[in-house]
């Protein structure tokens, strides 16, 4: 079992960046994949980006390479979303979520635990 608790989001202004953070309970937090998701109300929920197990590699939805940069700390428990250069696009309900897949990371279904959801707000 794993818990996940988002934190990090807020109303920034488009260009801004922004620090997303998630913590994980449980002593298996090394096993799981790691993803970011996000979903604007009457929108179906999306994929953003994944990590490995180990932190070795990552996997991003097109339109935020270059900009978000997803980081995971397996002593802490805690993965990361550093998010640069934000548009208005990305203003979303953003989710932390746990699979044990790799290297496919894009479904939702395959995820098994997901977090509460941070807002993340950009305005224009």
């Amino acid at each position: 079992q794993v818990q996940l608790v988002e934190s990090g989001g807020g109303l920034v202004q488009a260009g801004d960046s922004l620090r997303l953070s998630c913590a994980a309970s449980g002593r298996t937090f090394s096993r799981y994949t790691m993803g970011w998701f996000r979903q604007v109300p009457g929108q179906e929920r999306e994929f953003v980006a994944a990590i490995s197990q180990s932190g070795g590699g990552t996997y991003y939805k097109d339109s935020v390479k270059g900009r978000f940069t997803i980081s995971r700390d397996n002593a802490k428990n805690t993965v990361c979303l550093q998010m640069v250069s934000l548009k208005s696009e990305d203003t979303a309900v953003y989710y932390c979520a746990a699979t044990r897949s790799w290297p496919l990371v894009t479904l939702e279904y395959l995820y098994d635990y997901w977090g509460q959801g941070t807002q993340v707000t950009v305005s224009s």
